[in-house]
């Protein structure tokens, strides 16, 4: 037996390969949008896959679980409950299956998702690991506040951390200590609070240091679960109703993108993504245009700024650029989206000024201070005050609010976000001067700077 664990660190997002040795067969759990790195992984162990199983409804990629079934012929299994319309074989709870000398068996798990099961892999009558989707992370749970609107079976925030509080303590805690733990996500995921950056746990590690599994009161655990969770991107319904459906083929839907010539004009009034360096958007971009950069988690700031339902252009700043962003659009979905993509930008019409930080530091008064980053950042560490805290995936329609007699200084933790911000709030507030604090923010002391 193996157990090979596949890493997506733009999401966040852990998927895996069981091989049983005996039978050169594959499982796969979780798979993510492109499904190349599985079927190299069977074929460089000589082996078929098998199975597919999906732990829920993933909100924030798009799963490959229909592609790879209708390639290989393997068995989809998920939760009855989940209202799969894709040829599947129900996995819940009292039911499993073997392969090889391995046997997977199912727990219905609710509480991230109504329709969460969790696998337990056992070999040989022996429990070995369990597969906990997003019902239980290396030191976190899952977030109970995704499913409230999308899915097959929708439920309160409140109703699901009840039901997850009993699905860790009657499901999973009761498991054998030994038992190694391997989640869906790891740090820097948004579908958890302070997930780890451990890769996989055991049991009894979990029950030691996990906070939400130490002894608390049903009452205590929901309310320590729904305090600060993160924000909500935009794109995480549509991704759930599409991973229920099943997703179109990567290679082919990311082929079927348009890629514009350079220079190409671009529909007037249309969403724009221009992924270039800070530093080159603002010497020169078409107005309007947003920049969200290629470094960072340009997924999840392209899902959470853009609405799924918005057609955009991508500008990237060469083709192998672009191809990647491409790809990255897909991971969540967005590929079919994309009205084109091109190299360079269209003939530049806006610039964005340099911020003197010297300046500013000598006299922040004499700006209004945005602070785009989430609610919780604000609160717990404020760098400027008084400062008006608008959250980034917020801004678009918020930004007009803001106050237009002193320039306006945008500014997040260490630069990222801030460049996106700072073009959203350029494009809304015409004849304002907006400027980016960026990394210069790592230079402000991290306690309140009074005005």
């Amino acid at each position: 037996m193996k157990i090979e664990q596949f890493e997506d660190k733009g999401l966040a997002h852990f998927s895996y390969a069981i091989l049983s040795e005996c039978a050169r067969a594959v499982v796969l759990i979780d798979p993510a949008r492109d499904p190349q790195p599985y079927y190299d992984y069977a074929r460089a162990n000589d082996a078929t896959i098998v199975s597919v199983i999906e732990t829920h409804p993933h909100a924030d990629f798009v799963s490959s679980h229909l592609e790879i079934a209708r390639h290989t012929g393997a068995t989809i299994r998920v939760s009855k409950l989940l209202g799969a319309e894709y040829p599947h074989a129900a996995f819940d709870e009292g039911q499993s299956f073997t392969v090889g000398k391995l046997t997977f068996r199912a727990l219905n798990t609710p509480g991230h998702s109504p329709d969460s099961i969790s696998i337990v892999l056992s070999r040989e009558g022996q429990d070995v690991a369990v597969f906990t989707g997003d019902t239980l992370f290396i030191g976190d749970v899952g977030r109970p506040d995704l499913r409230e609107k999308a899915g097959n079976l929708t439920a309160t925030r409140e109703e699901l951390a009840r039901q997850l509080y009993y699905s860790l303590r009657e499901k999973l805690m009761v498991l054998a200590g030994n038992v190694l733990v391997y989640p869906a996500h790891g740090a820097g995921s948004l579908c958890g609070k302070a997930l780890s950056g451990a890769t996989q746990s055991t049991i009894a590690d979990e029950k030691f240091g996990n906070p939400m599994l130490r002894a608390l009161s049903e009452e205590e655990f929901v309310s320590e679960l729904l305090a600060d969770q993160p924000f909500v991107p935009q794109y995480f319904g549509y991704d759930v109703a599409l991973n229920r459906t099943g997703a179109p083929a990567y290679a082919p839907s990311v082929q079927q993108v348009n890629r514009l010539a350079s220079g190409t004009a671009l529909a007037a009034g249309a969403v724009i993504v221009d992924t270039r360096p800070e530093a080159e958007f603002k010497q020169g971009h078409v107005a309007g245009a947003i920049n969200i950069q290629q470094g960072g988690k340009f997924e999840t700031w392209l899902g959470s700024i853009v609405g799924p339902e918005e057609p955009f252009y991508l500008l990237a700043a060469d083709e192998a650029t672009r191809e990647n962003l491409i790809q990255k659009a897909a991971k969540i979905g967005y590929e079919a989206r994309v009205q084109g993509a091109l190299i360079g930008t269209p003939t530049p019409t806006a610039t964005l000024p340099t911020l003197d930080v010297a300046a500013f530091r000598q006299h922040p008064e004499q700006y209004t201070i945005v602070d785009i980053r989430s609610a919780g950042e604000h609160r717990d560490e404020p760098i400027f005050a008084p400062s008006l805290s608008i959250p980034l995936p917020e801004l678009r329609e918020r930004a007009r609010q803001l106050p237009t007699d002193k320039p306006v200084v945008v500014h997040c933790a260490g630069g990222y976000r801030s460049a996106a911000g700072a073009s959203i709030v350029a494009a809304a507030l015409p004849g304002t001067p907006v400027l980016d604090l960026g990394e210069a923010v790592k230079s402000f002391h991290p306690a309140a700077v009074s005005h």
